[in-house]
């Protein structure tokens, strides 16, 4: 089976016939799981081994969106809404010591879970540098306003999570921080220079090693007045993959994001003829998904090859 550039997501707790029938015949790279698709840890274990078993792959790329604090997907399983990367860095400002030993508890236990269930991929840690005047959809999502607290803190996630045997994805690059509205809903466009983008927010993801990084659905104006990040040929190829030097795998954030201007086929081509690696659709929309197969290519021949690399760590 031949595999198609795309992660989905998914739509209940169990796949329904539909999924099954359309995976059959078009192979996801890998899936993304919600909130809505977790009601407990024998649920979420037999749901991913249902995942895997329709691709005999054990190592099949099963992905969470579990950043703590507001975007938690397991509190069905564990209340995890205090572990926010702004709170997480009010404790690391006041006692590093204590930090280092509750974010150890925090990512053991998201591990166990994660171990235990099959999942190896997290879409952690959030780089972006909070600011006073941006839109608050990243917010406490962020780890702080200082660039080197975002650093120091997003190298520790990134390693800590490595250390249990899950791969991490960094986003929102180049950078959302300043990003004036909401991308699920609007298209934020950041009218910052070059100078300030390169010393600050760029660098956060330039000083940050991962598997994988996800696209900011932003214009950022110095650079390309006209596309958004993911869609951008220019901030991919030389903000992203030069400036920053970012070798791995280059996912879009939701294709499906109001931020978008074009159709959901011309959004997703758009992204792939820019730079991007794998289209990242997260509704679990079935209707969407039959005209994303129809016109999506298979995985690039770098993915394949980061595809077994990745394979390679999990054994």
């Amino acid at each position: 089976m031949k595999t198609k550039a795309i992660i989905v997501g998914i739509k209940e707790y169990k796949l329904t016939d539909h999924e099954k029938k359309l995976f059959k015949t078009f192979k996801p790279w890998g899936v993304i799981l919600f909130s809505r698709n977790i009601k407990s840890i024998i649920q979420l274990k037999y749901l991913i081994s249902e995942i895997k078993l329709l691709f005999n792959n054990k190592n099949f790329p099963i992905m969470i969106d579990q950043e703590g604090g507001k975007v938690s997907r397991l509190n069905k399983i564990l209340d995890l809404s205090a572990f926010s990367q702004s709170n997480l860095n009010n404790i690391y400002k006041k006692n590093k010591k204590l930090f280092h030993a509750i974010y150890n508890i925090y990512i053991n236990e998201v591990c166990n879970i994660f171990n235990l269930t099959g999942i190896n991929i997290n879409t952690s840690p959030v780089l972006d540098v909070k600011r006073k005047k941006a839109h608050q959809v990243i917010g406490s999502r962020s780890f702080s306003r200082n660039i080197q607290e975002v650093v120091k803190l997003g190298n520790i996630c990134i390693k800590l999570f490595k250390k249990k045997k899950i791969l991490t994805v960094t986003k929102h690059i180049p950078g959302h921080g300043f990003a004036d509205h909401d991308s699920h809903f609007k298209t934020p466009i950041i009218h910052v220079s070059k100078k300030v983008l390169e010393r600050n927010d760029f660098k956060a993801f330039k000083l940050c090693k991962s598997t994988f990084s996800m696209t900011c659905h932003a214009i950022f104006s110095s650079f390309d007045k006209f596309n958004v990040a993911t869609h951008s040929k220019y901030i991919i190829s030389n903000i992203i993959r030069k400036k920053i030097g970012f070798k791995g795998i280059l996912i879009t954030d939701d294709i499906s994001m109001k931020s978008l201007k074009y159709n959901l086929e011309t959004n997703a081509l758009r992204a792939l003829n820019a730079g991007c690696n794998l289209i990242l659709h997260c509704n679990g929309n079935i209707r969407e998904l039959y005209k994303l197969a129809k016109v999506l290519p298979e995985i690039d021949k770098f993915t394949k090859k980061k595809t077994s690399q990745f394979n390679k760590f999990l054994m």
